[in-house]
């Protein structure tokens, strides 16, 4: 029995939160990112390509 081996985002946020919506804010907070150029891992799923999407001008993806 194999193991499929999960894809992963590598997502970075290069802009600021400051002037933005809550809902971006809440967005980026939920995602793991606290900080400008902090960089988090998750698995590719639906519900993070939502959230990427809906702050995608925040956020730099790259798949893994």
């Amino acid at each position: 029995m194999e193991k499929k081996k999960q894809k992963t985002l590598k997502i970075t946020q290069t802009k600021s939160v400051i002037g933005h919506r809550k809902k971006a804010k809440r967005t980026i907070t939920a995602l793991g990112l606290k900080k400008m150029h902090q960089t988090v891992t998750h698995v590719d799923t639906p519900e993070i390509r939502g959230m990427i999407q809906a702050v995608g001008f925040l956020v730099k993806v790259e798949e893994e």
